[in-house]
Formats: structure tokens, C-alpha cells, sequence
């Protein structure tokens, strides 16, 4: 009887690290139809290999990259 509220008390601890980890992982459904829309072969292969996190963010550094100002891509380029 003594063991059952720490035995509680472990597991709503525990729970609350996965709840965490969970919201952690969670995308917004916008990102995801962006993705769907744009991505391109690599993306979606990265999406089945590595799973969407990791999709996601290859789409967002591939966005990034094009998104810079022509001055950027240009200083890139020459170095």
C-alpha cells in the first residue's frame, strides 16, 4: 500500500517526459502541406528513409538557401 503513490509518482513523471518528447516531434500541418507541394526528390526520399523531422528540415535549408539575396549567392559562389 505504501509503494502505490510512489509508484504514481514514477509513472506521471515518466509520462511527462514522453508528453515532452511528443510535442517536441509535432508538425504543424501547414509545414507538412508545404512539404507535399515543394519537395523535391531528395526530400521525399530523405522523408522515406529518415522520417519527416528530417525531411523537413532538408526542405527548410533547401528554402533557405534560395530564399538569400542575390548578393549572398553570389559571395557563395565566388568562394
Amino acid at each position: 500500500m505504501v509503494l502505490f503513490p510512489v509508484l504514481l509518482m514514477l509513472f506521471a513523471l515518466a509520462m511527462e517526459r514522453v508528453e515532452f518528447r511528443l510535442r517536441r516531434l509535432t508538425v504543424r500541418e501547414q509545414e507538412v502541406q508545404e512539404f507535399l507541394d515543394q519537395a523535391s526528390h531528395a526530400e521525399v526520399a530523405t522523408l522515406a528513409q529518415e522520417g519527416l523531422p528530417r525531411a523537413l528540415a532538408r526542405f527548410n535549408r533547401r528554402r533557405k538557401r534560395n530564399a538569400a539575396p542575390d548578393g549572398d549567392l553570389t559571395e557563395r559562389r565566388a568562394s
